[in-house]
C-alpha cells in the first residue's frame, strides 16, 4: 500500500485525461482513481491522498459541471494548475478495422468534439458516463462492431487498437486543472507570474458587483476569469468565481480586496489559493 503522502487523487478510471494530468505534473506519485468529484475530495480531506487533481475547465466545452459548488467548502487550498491536451483516439478491440465498426462509444463531449470525424465514417455514436470507462468497457465486450473515443493512454491500459489518432475535429482542445492540497503553500512574491482564485458573494445593493471589482482596475489588477453561479439552496444572491493575476499579498491587491470585502455579505472572500500561472497562460 503507497503511502497517502505520495498519492495524488483523480475522478475517473485509469487512462481518464486526468490520469494523463496526473503522470504530467507529478509522474513521481502513485494515483487513486475516484468515482466522483466528491470521493476525490474526500480521499484528500481524510489523508489518504495527498493531491486532487481537478478539472475546472475546457477550451470547447466550458467549465467543468458542479464543480465550482465543491471547492469553496473543501477546505482544500489550489497549489498550482496544469493545461492538459485533450487528444482523442478512435479506439477498437485487437484487429478490428473501421469496416467492421458500427458504433462508438465516449462520454457526450468526447463525442460532440469528435462529432464530424464519426459523422464522415458513418459511424453511430453511443453515450458513456466517461471516456476512459467506455474504453475498458469495449474492451471487456471485445466486439469489433464497438469502438470508444478515448486517450491514448486508455488504448494502451485496455490493449486496444488505434484506428484513427487524434480524432478531434477541433485542434487545442485544452482541459484546465487546478492541483489541490489540505495546505496552503503560497510561495512568498519572488516576481513570477500569480494567480490568486477566490470566490465571494457580494450584498444585495445597486452596482454591488461593478462597485467590487472596482478596486482591482483603480490599482491595476487583471482578472482573467469572472464566472457567476447559483449556489445549491439559494435562489437569491449568485455566488462569483474570480481568477486574478496578482499575489494575494501585493500591494495592490490587499488595496483592491480592501474594496472588493466592503461590497461582500459580511465582508468575506474566500480565498482558494495563490499558485504559480502555468507557462501556457502566455502561450494562448
Amino acid at each position: 500500500m503507497s503511502n497517502s503522502s505520495n498519492i495524488i487523487a483523480f475522478q475517473g478510471v485509469l487512462g481518464a485525461y486526468s490520469h494523463m494530468a496526473c503522470q504530467a505534473v507529478k509522474p513521481e506519485m502513485d494515483v487513486l482513481p475516484c468515482r466522483s468529484f466528491e470521493d476525490m475530495i474526500l480521499a484528500v480531506q481524510e489523508g489518504n491522498a495527498a493531491l486532487a487533481m481537478v478539472p475546472v475547465e475546457n477550451s470547447i466545452a466550458g467549465r467543468v459541471a458542479d464543480i465550482h459548488h465543491l471547492l469553496p467548502s473543501s477546505g482544500l487550498y489550489i497549489n498550482g494548475e496544469h493545461f492538459q491536451r485533450v487528444n482523442h483516439h478512435l479506439l477498437a478491440p485487437r484487429g478490428a478495422t473501421l469496416d467492421d465498426l458500427v458504433e462508438v462509444h465516449s462520454h457526450a463531449q468526447g463525442l460532440a468534439q469528435c462529432r464530424e470525424r464519426l459523422r464522415a465514417l458513418g459511424l453511430q455514436p453511443v453515450i458513456h458516463p466517461d471516456t476512459a470507462g467506455a474504453a475498458k468497457d469495449i474492451a471487456a465486450l471485445n466486439d469489433k462492431k464497438v469502438g470508444a473515443i478515448a486517450s491514448a493512454l486508455a488504448g494502451e491500459i485496455y490493449d486496444l487498437d488505434v484506428l484513427v489518432a487524434s480524432a478531434e475535429d477541433a485542434e487545442h482542445n485544452t482541459t484546465r486543472f487546478l492541483i489541490m492540497s489540505r495546505t496552503d503553500v503560497t510561495p512568498k512574491i519572488n516576481g513570477e507570474p500569480m494567480i490568486t482564485t477566490m470566490v465571494f458573494t457580494v450584498r444585495s445593493v445597486p452596482a454591488a458587483l461593478y462597485k467590487s471589482l472596482g478596486g482591482f482596475a483603480t490599482n491595476g489588477v487583471n482578472l482573467t476569469k469572472l464566472e457567476s453561479y447559483i449556489r445549491p439552496g439559494s435562489h437569491q444572491n449568485a455566488q462569483f468565481y474570480v481568477d486574478v493575476e496578482g499575489h494575494i499579498d501585493a500591494p495592490e491587491m490587499k488595496l483592491a480586496m480592501d474594496e472588493l470585502r466592503f461590497y461582500c455579505e459580511n465582508g468575506e472572500v474566500t480565498i482558494l489559493g495563490t499558485y504559480p500561472a502555468s507557462p501556457l497562460r502566455s502561450n494562448g
